[in-house]
């Protein structure tokens, strides 16, 4: 037989200088992970909406949401592009984008408002016939007349209070989009169709935030598409979000439901105040309507 290993042979002393590399190794894996990692980890989140006056030809549907992009500040070109990209091989009948394109903070206004263009140059190449997007409080602050000239001259329609038909197969129903709550733009009175319609027809509401739901509900909306609350951004295990905007503390993430008005809260997908998500990641989310 060989000669024994007593344990005491692998017994190793830590010098100060190995000790201070290994946590600094620990931190830099720390950052790194919620800043460059997780901040990427795009999710598709898909789910099956019934809604009972939904007209039969618009049964099976496809609808697909982004929010929140914030290009720029934080949000890469590259990954944005890579966004549309996978929203392509979806292949929806309709893109909803529910607000806050640009930033306001912590960069210059200037800056933000020179990421609008840029960003509705991205989302152009949205292979999709309806487009439409509604605007949130860091649209609103940049300027909602840069941030909506920007998508229209991409092709991309701007619902800011005010409603379109959407027809299919002879049918019809609403889309409308609202202005942000937190400016004190979001006025229901003229962003939907009139009372005798909703009492008629299918609504669906773009509303970026979604603590307004309860006032949606009540005005007879039977879907609505928020985002704003990016999910929390920084989720730390066993423990609720602990960082939500105004308007967005009650509704966090996920689908909701008040009534017959129905709720989804997308996580979005770019990041305020610091470059970085944890337990929070980007979201894609598909509907079918059913």
């Amino acid at each position: 037989m060989g000669d024994s290993i007593s344990p005491q042979g692998f017994s190793h002393k830590w010098s100060r200088r190995q000790f201070l590399g290994i946590g600094a190794g620990t931190l830099g894996a720390a950052v790194l992970y919620p800043t460059e990692i997780s901040r990427h980890e795009l999710t598709v989140e898909k789910h099956e909406i019934f809604l009972k006056r939904l007209p039969d030809a618009f049964r099976g549907m496809r609808i697909v949401q982004i929010s929140d992009i914030h290009f720029e500040e934080f949000d890469e070109a590259w990954f944005v592009r890579h966004v549309v990209d996978k929203v392509n091989e979806l292949k929806p009948d309709m893109v909803l984008m529910t607000g806050d394109f640009v930033s306001y903070g912590p960069f210059s206004l200037k800056y933000g408002q020179e990421r609008a263009n840029p960003c509705a140059e991205v989302l152009s190449h949205l292979e999709c016939p309806l487009r439409y997007a509604s605007l949130g409080n860091h649209d609103a602050i940049v300027g909602n007349a840069i941030v909506s000239g920007a998508l229209e001259s991409h092709g991309i329609h701007v619902l800011l209070n005010r409603s379109v038909p959407i027809e299919r197969q002879g049918r019809r129903m609403w889309l409308a989009g609202t202005g942000s709550a937190c400016v004190r733009e979001c006025h229901p009175d003229t962003a939907l169709p009139k009372a005798s319609i909703r009492d008629q027809e299918t609504v669906l509401l773009m509303a970026h935030e979604p603590d307004v739901l309860p006032e949606m509900a009540r005005h007879g909306v039977d879907m609505m598409f928020s985002g704003h609350t990016h999910g929390g951004q920084i989720r730390f295990p066993f423990l609720p979000a602990m960082a939500l905007p105004p308007y967005g503390k009650k509704y966090v993430e996920g689908l909701f439901r008040i009534g017959e008005t129905q709720l989804y809260v997308n996580r979005g997908l770019g990041a305020v105040l610091i470059p970085a998500r944890l337990n929070c990641p980007p979201e894609i989310t598909q509907f079918t309507l059913i």
